[in-house]
């Protein structure tokens, strides 16, 4: 019996595992980086240990420190959430050679799975060798072949392009996983990302928990996920099921996995297994009422399935809330998380809280939301409206995309496939700020002043406040009048004004906007404004040319014989960054000479740093 489990990893999943082991009256172990000292995780579990390490995003990949952790904590089991170490069969063996109870499949259906090139071996599917490829087999797909997540995937259209990406997924692939392999796929286009969720015993039974769609990603990375697979014919879910199954027996299988396909025109391709339990498992254990995790610990006690799995009721959606501009290249975003919160009838898996700060360590998720409904169309709306009435006061994150793309049409008839982000993200994030939001954060900021000399009796000219818009930049003046009544504005009523709430009438309509305050950031019903000064301060102007860090990351690499003096080319790729466990290139803006290089592989830089230089070519 598993009286103490260690959670290997950090965050929403470690906080997802705790909460199902206090259900079960299980003591929780974590462990931590020293950037995750004060993290939730760290601080809701009945113990936790520091992890020491040479930097924070390599620390969760030291499975001898974790071993000894447990050992110290006293534990007597180890989850190894998703990421990280949870598919790396030799973490397994140690956890196991240590005397604890490894709660995760055999490290034998690890190494047979875990490998995307020897599972697709075992599948009867041969890889595509990278010195054959040829133009005709355009485009593919380089995928490393550990780990999953998007990371270390990239689409290759251009042959030229081909040994850059391969390397620079390798290098992803080598951070984010410790394993640089990659291999090569073909890339089919407007196919569906679709997952059967499984479940298996020591005992001979394998659970196929119904379909799992994926398919809104982005950089190969989901987004939104939903519970069952909307509109696949019964034959495709059947043999969507018996794959999964086959598969799961084939290597011994015990414990949660899920096997993925990409459906095109009918047909299922398999693409890998993933050997632990999966960051959107929430959908399938809303329809089928059951908790995966707690299933984890009772198969690995040695617990038996029941014969037939529970019934699937209604459908889930769920949206993973990223701290992201997807408007400016999904860039990840850092700061404090002031305030999140969502309605009470969806679930929220989350590893932050409020006043938590986001850093450039790890990944950019803050949390998932789930919602659950008879029907597909009511958990649409019901998510879509839950994220809407969120209150998130931090950095700038995704979630006005979430909330359009669960009301766009392609999404809502079902069947959307992994290039939807492609087709519409220029719509999806086109800024439509509400016009009285500046506003309302105006009149919050002017509470007040009337009794201190605001009014006066004689005409004055209005006072004006300025601010700008986030993300997008606008910027807004706003002018208002203290009067012997109270505040005014030209073109509404102002029916009430304190420094939380504004209260205004609008063509006959009364309107109600909440005002945060964090610094000089305002939110006014979740949107995001920063009060500007009366008088700008002088702003540094830069050398024409200059390339500045977009975020705040680490150097990861350079092209290669970049240095100052070398000739380049309009958009070809110079400086590699990673944050948030994420490559992003900076490119050249146009053709010409690199007069100037900062940027060195290893240097941490804040956003806004300048890299280097390129002086454009007149000719």
């Amino acid at each position: 019996m598993i009286t103490s489990v260690l959670v290997a990893n950090r965050g929403e999943i470690a906080c997802r595992v705790f909460r199902t082991c206090a259900e079960l009256g299980v003591r929780t172990v974590a462990v931590y980086s020293d950037a995750d000292q004060d993290a939730l995780h760290a601080r809701v579990a009945d113990a936790a240990v520091r992890l020491p390490g040479a930097s924070p995003a390599d620390t969760y990949l030291r499975g001898d420190l974790i071993v000894k952790a447990a050992l110290a904590a006293g534990a007597d089991a180890v989850h190894p959430g998703y990421g990280f170490l949870s598919e790396n069969a030799d973490f397994a063996r140690a956890v196991a050679d240590a005397g604890l109870t490894w709660i995760g499949p055999p490290p034998e259906a690890i190494e047979a799975m875990a490998s995307k090139t020897r599972a697709k071996e075992l599948m009867g599917i041969e890889p595509l060798k990278t010195g054959d490829i040829t133009a005709a087999d355009l485009p593919v797909l380089v995928k490393a072949a550990a780990g999953g997540g998007g990371r270390g995937m990239r689409v290759v259209r251009d042959l030229a392009d081909l040994d850059e990406q391969l390397a620079a997924a390798g290098a992803e692939a080598l951070s984010a996983f410790g394993d640089g392999e990659v291999f090569v796929e073909p890339y089919i286009e407007g196919g569906r990302h679709v997952e059967v969720q499984v479940m298996a015993d020591a005992h001979g039974t394998v659970w196929a928990l119904g379909t799992r769609d994926c398919s809104l990603q982005r950089r190969h990375q989901k987004v939104i996920e939903e519970a069952p697979a909307p509109g696949l014919t019964p034959e495709l879910v059947t043999s969507l099921r018996e794959m999964s199954v086959r598969a799961a027996r084939a290597i011994d299988y015990r414990g949660a996995g899920t096997v993925e396909f990409l459906v095109a025109g009918g047909t299922a391709h398999f693409l890998e297994m993933n050997t632990r339990l999966q960051v959107e498992h929430p959908v399938t254990e809303a329809v089928f009422g059951v908790d995966l995790v707690a299933w984890q610990l009772r198969v690995a006690e040695g617990e038996p399935l029941d014969e037939e799995p529970p019934t699937a009721r209604g459908h889930a959606v769920e949206a993973r809330l990223y701290a992201e501009d997807p408007a400016a290249g999904w860039a990840p975003q850092t700061g404090t998380l002031h305030r999140l919160s969502v309605p009470e009838a969806v679930r929220l898996d989350t590893g932050f809280t409020d006043g938590d700060p986001i850093g450039v360590h790890y990944d950019a998720m803050l949390a998932k939301v789930v919602a659950h409904a008879p029907t597909r169309a009511e958990a649409l709306r019901k998510l879509a409206g839950a994220l809407e009435r969120a209150v998130v006061h931090g950095p700038v994150t995704n979630r006005e995309l979430l909330v359009r793309s669960l009301r766009h049409d392609e999404f809502i008839a079902g069947g959307a496939d992994t290039g939807f982000y492609d087709r519409h993200l220029a719509a999806l994030t086109a800024p439509s700020p509400d016009p009285y939001a500046p506003l309302a954060a105006a009149l919050a900021d002017a509470h007040g002043r009337s009794r201190f000399g605001g009014w006066r009796n004689v005409a004055s000219q209005p006072q004006v406040k300025h601010y700008r818009t986030e993300p997008d930049g606008a910027e807004h003046e706003v002018r208002y009048r203290h009067t012997r009544d109270g505040l005014a504005a030209d073109g509404v009523r102002v029916v009430r004004a304190t420094p939380k709430l504004v209260v205004l009438e609008v063509d006959g309509v009364v309107r109600k906007f909440d005002v945060a305050v964090h610094g000089e950031r305002v939110y006014v019903n979740g949107a995001a404004l920063t009060a500007l000064p009366r008088l700008p301060e002088p702003v540094a102007r830069q050398e024409p040319g200059s390339l500045l860090a977009p975020m705040p990351g680490t150097v990861v690499r350079l092209a290669e014989g970049l240095a100052e003096g070398v000739t380049v080319a309009a958009g070809q790729p110079l400086i590699w960054l990673e944050a948030m466990k994420m490559e992003h290139r900076v490119t050249a803006p146009a053709s010409g000479t690199l007069t100037a290089l900062h940027a060195a592989p290893g240097r941490q830089v804040e956003v806004g740093a300048l890299l280097a230089v390129v002086q454009e070519d007149q000719s």
